[in-house]
């Protein structure tokens, strides 16, 4: 009997230590010693050319965070594919990243993260976009996604109004667009006609022009028949320099409007004297301009100049760092963690690598913010800063 009793003790003891054991398994389990983080880039494919730089400034961002200590003492490990702009690629280095304990996700173009609108909203992992179309700044649509530039909508009507306040002719200033058959340059579209509507412009024409044509001559044909006062061009560098050139060639007098990823400092190089006299939109600081961020950006490329995407993609992972370190204090490194912590940034200043941002529960509008420049083959001239009121009718459209 007493040899019974002592072998259910024994029995309990080890069933005791073993339980234990496994709870203590599965605490440290829990506690990470890294965050990972997945970069979604387009280094080979159709952007590429705006795609490569911005990932150079993620990468940059990761070095500088893990040279400071991390984020609360843990390292970023920042996983990145090339997905050459294939929404399917794209879908599939998701799929990895995730099954390998990715948190957060710094992602790129704009059909890919449509593409994963639904299904980062069901894993409950934050997509930090380089697209930024409107409507994924409604949380009823994209409770998950954020991105750190005023989206295209917003950038489209504050360059529109920056113009009309300043038009001083006695006539309605004359407006086309000209921009790719693809989501990406679709996007704002609607936005800026109703607005230029709203605010007197004569609406003329439109044209397609993808991101790879080498030719525009037909397009700007057609439109210059109308004589527009102003033209929209919603592409990348590349299709802007042939669009640019092709306008010179034909002697348009239009002043053409080149968006966020249209304008940048090797637009200047390939397009030459045809950029001269045009608008460049810009969200965040042009190198060497005079912010503190600029001065940690020198240091880390060795006084190298970097591209304005570079820029953003930095500013981007700033404020994804932000977001996480907030998260971890709350003892909440996770996917909704890091949502809800971002949600409560107010005027956060990225060390003035781009105007302060702001995220609310029911908003993910960055800011209202776009910087508005004149283009010259030898730089570009910072013209102002165009801020518009933030009105709920605008939120995701």
């Amino acid at each position: 009997m007493k040899k019974i009793i002592v072998l259910i003790g024994l029995a309990l003891v080890v069933g005791l230590a073993i339980g234990l054991w496994k709870h203590f398994e599965t605490e440290v389990a829990v506690l990470p010693d890294e965050i990972k983080i997945g970069l979604i880039s387009d280094l080979s494919g159709p952007t590429s050319d705006v795609g490569r730089p911005y990932a150079e400034g993620v990468k940059d961002c990761v070095k500088y965070i893990n040279d400071q200590g991390g984020i609360n003492g843990l390292e970023i490990r920042l996983m990145q594919v090339d997905y050459a702009y294939n929404v399917q690629q794209a879908i599939s280095a998701y799929n990895r990243f995730k099954s390998e304990g990715m948190v957060a996700l710094q992602g790129w173009g704009t059909a890919d993260t449509e593409a994963l609108v639904r299904q980062v909203a069901r894993d409950e992992i934050p997509n930090f976009s380089a697209s930024y179309s409107a409507h994924l700044t409604d949380p009823e649509i994209a409770p998950y996604n954020f991105f750190i530039a005023a989206d295209y909508s917003t950038q489209l009507r504050g360059v529109l109004s920056y113009l009309y306040n300043r038009w001083e002719k006695d006539r309605a200033p004359k407006l086309a667009f000209i921009y790719p058959n693809h989501p990406y340059g679709l996007a704002p579209i609607p936005a800026g006609k109703e607005y230029a509507k709203e605010l007197g412009f004569e609406l003329v024409g439109e044209e397609n022009v993808g991101l790879s044509d080498m030719d525009s001559t037909t397009q700007l044909i057609r439109l210059n028949r109308q004589k527009p006062d102003y033209v929209w061009v919603g592409g990348t560098i590349s299709s802007t320099a042939v669009i640019l050139k092709d306008a010179q060639r034909l002697n348009m007098d239009s002043v053409f409007l080149t968006n966020i990823w249209g304008s940048d400092e090797q637009l200047l190089s390939l397009a030459g004297s045809a950029v001269n006299g045009h608008i460049g939109l810009q969200s965040a600081a042009v190198y060497g301009e005079d912010v503190p961020g600029m001065e940690v950006i020198k240091e880390l490329t060795g006084n190298k100049p970097q591209m304005t995407h570079y820029v953003r993609g930095f500013a981007s992972m700033l404020v994804m760092a932000e977001g996480i370190r907030i998260a971890a204090d709350n003892d909440e490194l996770n996917g909704p963690g890091i949502r809800d912590a971002v949600r409560t940034l107010r005027d956060f200043d990225p060390m003035g690598l781009t105007p302060p941002i702001s995220f609310y529960p029911d908003d993910h509008r960055p800011n209202m913010s776009v910087n508005i420049y004149r283009l010259h083959q030898d730089g570009m001239e910072f013209l102002t800063t165009e801020t518009l009121e933030r009105k709920d009718e605008w939120l995701g459209k």
